[in-house]
């Protein structure tokens, strides 16, 4: 087999492929240029491609980003969307990485970083298969205690409708609200929202 239909066996497999998984396996990230010239792949993202004529789903950012950021946890709009949980359609994807990592810089994916540190940071991290990608996702749980948390970026409005929605869907209970609210240190913000569904 040559090192392209390696190349393209490789993506085949994978469909969101990275230029250091293709130098891990002994070939030239060159290979991914050549076929980009040739129509046959699509950087989408810096050392990111997949096939040009691939079926893009709704969550197709999420596997790029998480190809590209594999530390990072997808978060808040981005995770509520993902739950399908909100009317809101972020054109960013929302990630949380260490306050002490650096930022991704990257032009083609849009990505809003939020720092978190400590428990807040690890806490509920649940692990999804989208497109043959590994992407680390909050649980809704959590995701819904952190709206609350940065509500002042992504609006109070945004975490009660989650609230309301999770609530009635019974997708988490007070529990697992309560146990985050705590990791997160929200429980005199939400305490009054969580009373009042009961």
């Amino acid at each position: 087999m040559s090192k392209t239909q390696q190349v393209l066996e490789l993506v085949r497999e994978v469909g969101v492929i990275r230029a250091k998984d293709v130098e891990e396996k002994g070939i030239h990230r060159q290979y991914l240029k050549r076929l980009e010239q040739q129509g046959l792949l699509v950087r989408s993202a810096r050392g990111i491609y997949t096939f040009a004529d691939t079926e893009i789903t709704s969550n197709h950012t999420l596997a790029e980003t998480a190809k590209r950021v594999p530390h990072g946890v997808v978060c808040l709009l981005s995770a509520l969307s993902f739950y399908e949980l909100t009317t809101q359609a972020p054109f960013e994807v929302w990630l949380a990485i260490n306050q002490k990592a650096r930022p991704p810089k990257d032009e083609l994916l849009p990505i809003r970083v939020v720092y978190m540190s400590g428990q807040a940071l690890f806490a509920g991290i649940e692990e999804h298969q989208i497109e043959g990608v590994p992407v680390r996702v909050y649980s809704l749980a959590k995701t819904v205690v952190d709206c609350f948390k940065f509500r002042n970026k992504i609006g109070l409005d945004v975490a009660l409708e989650a609230l309301r929605e999770c609530w009635f869907k019974r997708n988490c209970t007070m529990d697992e609200l309560w146990a985050y609210a705590k990791i997160c240190r929200v429980q005199n913000v939400i305490r009054p929202y969580l009373e009042s569904l009961e």
